[in-house]
């Protein structure tokens, strides 16, 4: 068996599928993410500029003053 995610970009959309999977009688849940899609693409993008070595080092001296 295979999982599928699917985003459709309008609510129109997600019923639209919703009751062709119904119809089909194939089985699925839903589930929302708990936080805002802006604040996870800004962590997405900080842990892209990590690997890519786009950081800055701050000293423990520069945190205390």
């Amino acid at each position: 068996m295979e999982t599928l995610i699917v985003q459709p970009d309008s609510k129109e959309k997600m019923n639209a599928i919703k009751a062709f999977m119904k119809a089909l009688k194939i089985s699925f849940e839903e589930s929302k993410s708990p936080y805002n899609p802006e604040f996870i693409a800004k962590i997405k993008q900080g842990e892209e500029d990590i690997k890519a070595g786009r950081t800055t080092k701050i000293s423990l001296d520069d945190v205390w003053k």
